[in-house]
């Protein structure tokens, strides 16, 4: 019987599970496995990044995107502290991700050997599995069973390997569980879905908010809402599980939502949840106001944000194939058709800022021409701040395209490494991020990456030379704005000095010209840096705190510096007020 390296057990491992990129840096303590992802290069690949942090936001995203395993890994120590934030946006998003961290050999744990950081305590509160090797007999075992709570869990699962065992060999071969591993769903109660058509028969306003949980339902859903005349609202994250050009979309509801959302949602009489645990309290129907029908795979989640009249713990296609089953349940058209005259209304206001034409650039238009052009299987990439207001509100994104962004952690940087992995996912679709400047500078050096791997993903710098959300946050806070410029940079010639395509833009015209260009470019990446003007993304509804928070800024900058501030037009403000 031969032997064989523990490190090469667990690469079979990994190729068994179907995982195509591992990312991270080589390093001491981490070496023995990455020299066995060497010797099956041809099953697995491994991509090289610049820092641990993109690392594991690239692993991510493969997660969000593809709904498979991603993989990271880096050595113990300053490398592994460096994945923490990548790994907790998979966290809170419920993705399944496996960190590989490197240790010391075991023969210096404990020691306070150079580099030695006790990543079982470190990685306590981000993993759903957290495991140290002790020994190679057990290695690829418990990467399988890793794996597996990964999946299991819709969550993190970290090893911390010391170098010395995967150098070590193991009798015999390692049959691991992939090809018989499949999660299983609750039956759907025929009681509860039958509760829940009689609450919908029984509804005269009725409204649905879609969440991740029914990305894979979308089908479904597009029947069931048209079935019923049903409005539906999308959370950020599910953007796209039915086209937002849908009639009886109201996109998105919230601080980066639309106005006849957060209309609909306040005179509701029932509101359908499916696949979300949207935390946003005032943005749903006040408590008492609506019945309410939850569909979730986590019972933790029913009743949870809104009180609940049918809790159904299930997967959201099988519920609502049931309940398409019965036909129609709700013929009154009267409160979609007024949800529909309201959207229209507020979609001509829209049509107007989608046709700024100004220099700098105005980024209502440019994301406006994004959405237009854009090829129907695009995957986007969108990164934290008004990068994701513009999103949200101008691109209309399709059900054959993707978006991802960093929806519960929301963190900045996170739109570069999604299109790196966005792209090595899909190497035949093109890949957009859009990012402000303060975001990209969090994690530009892996533009590079970008250029080494020959990857065509078309990055967009929103460059205002400043932290344009912050900006907003502090004057709705009623807050003076402090520290929220940023000294510009040359993104451009920061791409070029790469080795990819750099663009500087200064008008709409311009920036139209460059995404068209980018596009004939199949080699390199190519980043456009678009200097814009400082225009607000207001929210759709702006509600009495956030007007008193307006109110105290302007009265605290006239004090502080003898003039008016300098703040959205007045009718935009009184639009999205009243």
């Amino acid at each position: 019987m031969a032997n064989t390296k523990g490190s090469d057990l667990l690469v079979d491992v990994l190729v068994d599970w179907g995982v195509q990129n591992v990312y991270g840096l080589p390093g001491d303590s981490i070496d023995t496995t990455v020299d066995a992802l060497r010797r099956q290069q041809k099953k697995i690949k491994f991509t090289q990044v610049r820092h641990e942090e993109v690392a594991a936001l690239a692993a991510a995203a493969e997660a969000k995107y593809t709904g498979k395993l991603g993989v990271c890994l880096s050595i113990g120590g300053p490398g592994a502290i460096h994945l923490l934030n990548g790994l907790y946006d998979a966290k809170m998003d419920h993705v399944p991700v496996l960190a590989l961290l490197g240790q010391v050999t075991s023969a210096s744990l404990n020691e306070g050997y150079f580099q030695e950081v006790n990543t079982a305590k470190l990685f306590d509160d981000v993993a759903v599995f957290n495991r140290t090797i002790s020994a190679v007999d057990n290695l690829p075992e418990v990467v399988d069973e890793a794996v597996r709570s990964a999946y299991e869990n819709k969550g993190v699962a970290v090893l911390t390997i010391p170098d010395d065992i995967p150098e070590q060999k193991m009798q015999g071969e390692y049959k691991s569980s992939a090809r018989a591993f499949a999660l299983a769903t609750p039956e759907v109660a025929k009681q509860q879905v039958e509760q829940a058509a009689q609450l919908l028969k029984a509804a005269q306003k009725p409204i649905v908010l879609l969440g991740v949980g029914a990305k894979q339902a979308g089908s479904q859903i597009r029947e069931f809402v048209e079935k019923n005349n049903l409005p539906f609202i999308e959370t950020l994250p599910a953007k796209g599980t039915i086209a937002d050009d849908h009639p009886n979309s109201l996109g998105q509801v919230g601080k980066l939502g639309t106005k006849p959302a957060y209309e609909a949602m306040h005179n509701a009489d029932l509101l359908l949840l499916l696949g979300t645990n949207y935390p946003y309290l005032p943005y749903l129907p006040a408590k008492g106001q609506a019945k309410c029908i939850q569909v979730d795979l986590k019972a933790e989640n029913l009743g949870k944000r809104y009180g609940v009249d049918v809790a159904i713990q299930g997967d959201t296609a099988k519920v609502i194939a049931a309940l398409n089953a019965q036909g129609s349940l709700h013929a009154d058209k009267n409160f979609l058709a007024a949800c529909q005259k309201s959207m229209s209304n507020w979609n001509k206001w829209m049509a107007g800022k989608r046709k700024l034409n100004t220099a700098p650039a105005s980024p209502e238009s440019m994301v406006a021409y994004i959405d237009e052009t854009a090829p129907d299987d695009i995957v986007y990439s969108i990164d934290v701040g008004t990068s994701t207001s513009w999103a949200a509100r101008f691109l209309h994104v399709k059900e054959s395209q993707k978006f991802a962004i960093s929806s519960w952690l929301g963190t900045m940087g996170c739109g570069l490494p999604g299109a790196i992995a966005g792209q090595l996912a899909y190497p035949k679709r093109r890949v957009l991020t859009l990012n402000g400047d303060g975001a990209f500078a969090m994690v530009m050096q892996d533009f590079v990456t970008a250029v080494k791997y020959k990857l065509p993903i078309i990055c967009i710098v929103i460059n205002n030379q400043k932290l344009a959300f912050i900006e907003y946050e502090q004057q709705s806070a009623g807050q003076l704005n402090y520290q929220i410029d940023l000294a510009d940079v040359d993104y451009a010639k920061f791409a070029e000095a790469c080795g990819g395509v750099g663009i500087t833009v200064k008008s709409n015209d311009e920036f139209k010209a460059a995404l068209d260009q980018a596009y004939t470019i199949k080699d390199k990446p190519i980043l456009i840096n678009a200097y814009v003007k400082d225009d607000a993304p207001l929210p759709g509804k702006i509600v009495m705190d956030e007007a008193k928070g307006y109110m105290k800024f302007g009265q605290g900058y006239l004090e502080n510096y003898w003039k008016i501030p300098e703040l959205p037009p007045l009718k935009d403000i009184l639009r999205q007020f009243f």
